[in-house]
């Protein structure tokens, strides 16, 4: 059965975070989102903006495109470090 983009979205999001060794409280914080609505949007609970999907994206550094692949390449982070920056 074919999953739905939010369940898509969700999936990927979580396998981008986990790939690059964030909690769910690291990405809030890169995204400007509420560490609750990141949860909430890895469960696929949520009807995400596209406005938040891009803060998401930005956060993993990866586009909301590969994030609504349904079998995407989310590379691990380059060696050196697994967290982003703010800014």
């Amino acid at each position: 059965m074919l999953q739905s983009a939010r369940q898509t979205f969700s999936k990927n999001v979580r396998k981008a975070r986990v790939g690059r060794g964030l909690s769910q409280e690291d990405l809030a914080e890169l995204a400007d989102l509420h560490r609750n609505y990141v949860g909430g949007v890895e469960r696929g609970e949520r009807n995400i903006s596209v406005d938040n999907m891009e803060r998401i994206a930005r956060a993993l550094h990866t586009t909301i495109g590969t994030l609504l692949e349904e079998s995407p390449a989310l590379s691990k982070p380059p060696k050196g470090g697994t967290r982003g920056t703010k800014g």
